[in-house]
């Protein structure tokens, strides 16, 4: 497949390879590398795994994208005495490259780095745009960085150690890409997303480079990459992480094509299609009503809120997002329990 150019603070390749380790050693030169990949990665690929860099080892999930492993791994950069010519991988899903783009945005104020993502939803989302960050506890994603990598290495192989779950749950990254942009992916999925896997996975990259290219610090155009992540990320917080990403991005899809539905204009008809896709896919419809007030709380604390306000990208069809504010909290809940709620 070509590669893919994304235009940010800098230009960078996409590249679609057969074997990214060997993409890598031919990338890399003689620089000093540090390698970040969670402890599941590196026992699965065992002998294979590239042995002469530093390696890093992180817990798997979320619990990587914590201030006590980043500086621990942070640490162990400076122990080894690496200086601004160094370049830092990340080998791993989402997690992974968000840590490993954060190490390289603060070590000596901005090294190199390249991201290798292992899970469908960081090869389509993650790994693409130079977004870099850790969570706290107030809430997911809330310190990071801008921070664009030197080239993301898309090796679909590695989506073959994925479990059935990891992989349906990677789809709802790909489906927010045909609700906001290109609807050709949403006939993609319905023939047959499985044997349309691989186009689907370079046309929801082109849709995120597209955006990121034009829009690369979210100033406005890029907030449309936020459809259903509102409530998403709250759910996933509220369910200490024990949704995948693309499981709580999928219910946060769901609530904003409801909202789409009650204030933005989006047909009925619409609306049933991007439900009916999620179906599909086999991705959550619903999530407990009682847990509506924690959400809604740190709904509060996520950082697109503007002036005091929830921020939600809504849809006026498929394919056309706009933008939605003001919405009481009594109209909020009456969506959350219209759609996903139970």
């Amino acid at each position: 497949m070509k590669s893919i150019t994304v235009s940010s603070e800098k230009s960078y390749e996409v590249i679609f390879t057969d074997d990214a380790f060997k993409e890598v050693s031919l990338i890399v030169g003689d620089k000093k590398v540090v390698i970040v990949a969670p402890k599941s990665i590196v026992a699965s690929f065992g002998a294979s795994f590239p042995s002469k860099y530093l390696l890093i080892e992180v817990e798997d999930g979320e619990e990587q994208k914590s201030m006590q492993s980043f500086a621990k791994a942070i640490e162990t950069i400076a122990a080894a005495k690496l200086d601004r010519s160094c370049l830092i991988i990340g080998v791993g899903g989402g997690a992974t490259t968000d840590l490993a783009g954060f190490l390289a945005a603060s070590y000596l104020r901005g090294v190199d780095w390249i991201a290798i993502p292992t899970s469908l939803a960081g090869m389509v989302d993650a790994a693409i745009g130079g977004k870099t960050g850790l969570n706290l506890e107030a809430g997911k994603n809330l310190i990071g960085a801008f921070h664009s990598p030197s080239a993301v290495l898309i090796d679909r192989g590695f989506l073959s150690s994925l479990s059935q779950r990891d992989l349906k749950a990677g789809m709802a990254e790909v489906a927010k890409c045909g609700f906001i942009d290109d609807t050709q992916i949403l006939n993609l999925i319905e023939s047959d997303w499985r044997e349309n896997l691989s186009e689907l996975i370079y046309r929801s990259i082109a849709v995120k480079a597209r955006v990121v290219s034009a829009d690369f610090k979210e100033s406005e155009l890029r907030e449309i990459l936020n459809y259903g992540h509102t409530l998403g990320h709250a759910i996933e917080k509220n369910s200490n992480y024990s949704l995948r990403h693309g499981e709580a991005v999928a219910l946060g899809l769901r609530f904003a094509a409801q909202l789409s539905f009650e204030f933005s204009g989006l047909s009925k008809q619409h609306l049933d299609k991007q439900n009916q896709i999620l179906d599909t896919l086999e991705l959550n419809a619903k999530y407990p009503r009682a847990s509506w007030s924690e959400i809604l709380e740190v709904m509060r604390n996520d950082k697109k809120m503007r002036g005091g306000r929830i921020r939600f990208v809504t849809l006026s069809a498929l394919g056309m997002p706009t933008r939605l504010e003001d919405i009481s909290d009594e109209q909020l809940e009456k969506c959350f329990l219209e759609s996903i709620g139970e």
